[in-house]
């Protein structure tokens, strides 16, 4: 393993990707752990991608974590697609995490709502009301984080939840993951949470495998801090750290 310092933010990488998952869900228990000791109640946001697979999986076996006490969030949703779409964000974390344990609640950003703009007001009143205190995030090949795209990524957004529409290197990305066949499966638009709701949490907890993000990898520590890759934002926050396999840190190495 070997750990990067760059300005604030912490990055370890692993020779493989089960040592990076496994590391990366260790440390969100510990993280979970030291703020259920500090408060009743705890708001976690979970990104939903295979890239946090190995992670989640790790997480969901850690013993000594009241899950009861825990509000669940997802950062990131397509708008259109079915309520029972496997490639839905909220049915992923379902899978993955949600189905598996008990959190006190679950809360869902509705991929089917017809009145957009309506349902980025209710999210955002949810948030509002439950700050988040744990973000568990991935970076996308195009640096984003949560649907943050470049082209619409702003460090200074005055929203909290907000409807995007996608670059086709992220929508590009998502038939790289395998969770479409073709480009044009792939929503053009999404709901997303904000660059300063993410960095509004107290932690951070960043996941990363897989060559296919070894640009962004090396541009969120080495590039400049701007909204060309808007993960470097996580350079200037307090309580960031970022794990990578050696297939995503080998421009790092």
């Amino acid at each position: 393993m070997k750990t990067i310092l760059k300005d604030k933010l912490t990055v370890e990488i692993y020779d493989t990707r089960a040592q990076m998952g496994e590391a990366a869900g260790k440390k969100a228990a510990e993280t979970i752990r030291k703020c259920l000791s500090e408060k009743d109640t705890v708001n976690i946001i979970f990104a939903a991608a295979p890239s946090q697979n190995e992670m989640l999986a790790t997480l969901i076996k850690e013993e000594n974590i009241d899950w009861t006490r825990i509000n669940a969030f997802h950062m990131d949703e397509y708008i259109g697609l079915s309520a029972d779409a496997p490639q839905g964000f909220g049915n992923f974390l379902k899978e993955h995490i949600f189905a598996h344990l008990p959190f006190k609640s679950v809360n869902y950003i509705d991929c089917t709502a017809t009145d957009i703009d309506d349902e980025c007001r209710r999210y955002t009143g949810l948030l509002k009301n439950n700050p988040v205190d744990i973000v568990l995030l991935g970076i996308g090949e195009n640096g984003h984080i949560a649907f943050n795209d470049p082209h619409v990524a702003d460090f200074n957004d005055e929203k909290t939840v907000k409807s995007v529409e996608l670059d086709n290197v992220c929508r590009m990305q998502q038939v790289n993951d395998g969770c479409f066949e073709t480009l044009e499966q792939v929503p053009k638009y999404a709901i997303t949470l904000t660059i300063p709701a993410l960095t509004s949490a107290k932690y951070m907890v960043c996941t990363v495998p897989a060559a296919t993000k070894a640009w962004a990898v090396e541009k969120t520590v080495n590039g400049e801090i701007t909204e060309e890759c808007p993960a470097t934002i996580m350079r200037k926050h307090n309580n960031a750290i970022m794990y990578c396999d050696n297939d995503s840190g080998k421009d790092l190495l």
